[in-house]
């Protein structure tokens, strides 16, 4: 039997070369695999960094993303998995919440309305640089910022290879409409945590993560209504950090989320 698709959307910084290793896990699988670039990040790494100032990468928010992966699947003939990591993880969020996906998989997801990133202190120093600056409408990671925030357990040569091969400039309209999501009401950060009517989705956190720390996480889980009908699952994974999609051991996440694709999609995956 024909398995259902995969969408895999990335975070902010990157582009969908950082999902190369969980593709190719799925792919091998039986699993057709998909992932769409942003807008503004479709290009080569060299390319995009040459473009840093861009005004369209600045006008770039998280309502246009939402809008434009939502157009992405529902143009699809079927309901794909959805698996999204960091920012990608809200968006994979957003979509279950309108009911887009067959299941979803938010891995280090940036927080939805009702978690405070600030009150994270790891999550403030790692976005300090952009939040500091309200007058630039993009921003390029130092090296420096990449590893504190995304790569800290890994040896030298290994954080800089990753910021050489993947790290990209990127819009800051999200990061001050995700500072701004506590105090509006019609905020694109909202989510609809008693919608019952959604597929599963599982929450996935890395231990030591430091720009989605754990605990930010798990608050983002808690708020979900587990009487509502709908599966809502946590599982984090020790010494694990934000590049948990890419660092040495994603294996053992990528069977993690096969296991529960099964037991959740029992007729489509097993």
């Amino acid at each position: 039997m024909k398995k259902p698709p995969i969408v895999f959307i990335h975070g902010a910084f990157v582009t969908p070369a950082s999902f190369e290793p969980l593709m190719g896990y799925f792919k091998a699988r039986g699993f057709e695999v998909l992932a769409p670039a942003w807008p503004s990040h479709g290009q080569s790494v060299a390319e995009l960094r040459k473009q840093q100032d861009s005004s369209e990468l600045g006008k770039l928010g998280l309502d246009d993303l939402t809008n434009y992966f939502a157009g992405i699947i529902k143009a699809l003939p079927e309901k794909p998995i959805i698996i999204g990591h960091s920012f990608g993880g809200l968006l994979t969020q957003l979509m279950m919440d309108r009911g887009l996906g067959l299941a979803g998989i938010a891995i280090n997801s940036a927080g939805a309305k009702g978690v405070v990133s600030a009150a994270y202190p790891t999550t403030a120093r790692s976005i300090f640089g952009i939040l500091s600056k309200p007058w630039r409408k993009t921003f390029m990671m130092s090296l420096k910022e990449f590893q504190y925030a995304f790569v800290h357990t890994l040896g030298k040569a290994e954080q800089e290879r990753a910021y050489r091969e993947h790290v990209v400039p990127e819009t800051t309209r999200i990061f001050f409409q995700g500072a701004a999501a506590p105090f509006a009401s019609n905020s694109p950060f909202k989510v609809n945590f008693n919608n019952g009517s959604r597929g599963p989705l599982l929450m996935i956190a890395g231990e030591v993560d430091r720009i989605v720390p754990a605990s930010l996480v798990r608050k983002n889980y808690s708020l979900y209504n587990q009487r509502s009908g709908a599966v809502t699952d946590y599982k984090e994974f020790p010494g694990r950090s934000h590049w948990i999609i890419a660092q040495p051991g994603w294996e053992e996440v990528a069977d993690f989320i096969g296991q529960w694709l099964k037991e959740q999609l029992p007729a489509e995956v097993g």
